[in-house]
């Protein structure tokens, strides 16, 4: 008889398959942290930005372009490790995961896209490009993100771990484009943000990605009215917790603690920061 009764789970999804094969071990650099935000004033400027703009703003593009932020005003967090030395980007890109459905399976997927040059970017070209590329990946009309799937889905269970570290190896390690194998060029980016909050969560730390050579996370939680003292008295704010994850062996609480004054800062005051809503409207006009 069995030690345990056991069942095994057939046509994983391909995000499933990956994450078997990127986590062999707990032995890892990972360091964790939260961070809590009022943002009553970025409720506000979304509220604007979407009645002046006529897009849908969300905090996750908000938190895209306050990561790029960070990184533009701390260049030494823009890097990579690559035979034990780091190596700075000179590219700032942010990697959003997406949710989509496996449309031979059923089952919710999970992958991403990228926006490059966030940092250089308006909120209003870093929304359209996203609401383009997640129309894309979720109608599967992704043809380097399809093909990448599909090859993932074919590879021995036994496999997994074998190919991710190679393809880690041949991208990031020696540096080579592998587009001429399907594999897109630089597709997790600098940073990667997921928004947890779309899932009810108010706190979770997403674990660090191996072979993305990604040294920081960020999950946005959902934004909670909380009592807090204002002017010695309390009033009720809407609060939010940004949570992070990233490789000490890259960053550590130096790069963490100008990264934090440069979100405060910028979710302490979102029209003065972002986007001129005022400039927006000539240009819709």
């Amino acid at each position: 008889m069995a030690h345990l009764e056991l069942v095994q789970k057939k046509d994983l999804s391909s995000f499933r398959r990956i994450a078997i094969g990127t986590w062999a071990t707990a032995y890892d650099p990972s360091v964790y942290g939260t961070m809590e935000v009022r943002v009553d004033k970025c409720l506000e400027y979304i509220e604007a930005f979407r009645e002046k703009t006529g897009k849908h703003l969300t905090m996750t593009h908000l938190m895209a372009k306050v990561s790029a932020a960070c990184l533009a005003e701390m260049p030494d967090a823009n890097a990579i490790l690559r035979f034990n030395r780091i190596y700075l980007r000179k590219h700032i890109g942010v990697f959003f995961q997406v949710a989509m459905e496996d449309k031979e399976t059923g089952e919710i997927d999970l992958s991403g896209t990228t926006i490059m040059d966030a940092e250089r970017k308006s909120l209003l070209e870093i929304v359209e490009e996203f609401e383009e590329k997640v129309a894309k990946v979720r109608a599967a009309k992704d043809p380097a993100l399809e093909k990448t799937r599909s090859s993932f889905k074919k590879i021995p269970a036994l496999m997994l771990n074998f190919v991710l570290k190679m393809i880690s190896l041949l991208t990031y390690t020696l540096n080579l484009d592998m587009r001429w194998a399907g594999l897109p060029r630089d597709p997790f980016g600098s940073v990667m943000v997921t928004n947890i909050g779309s899932l009810g969560l108010d706190q979770a730390y997403v674990p660090l990605v191996p072979y993305s050579k990604v040294p920081l996370l960020i999950a946005v939680g959902s934004v909670v009215e909380t009592p807090i003292v204002e002017d010695g008295e309390v009033v009720v704010g809407k609060m939010m917790n940004l949570s992070a994850t990233f490789d000490h062996r890259v960053l550590d609480g130096v790069h963490a603690s100008v990264m934090a004054r440069v979100v405060r800062e910028w979710f302490a005051d979102p029209f003065e920061y972002f986007d001129d809503l005022e400039l927006e409207t000539e240009k819709k006009g």
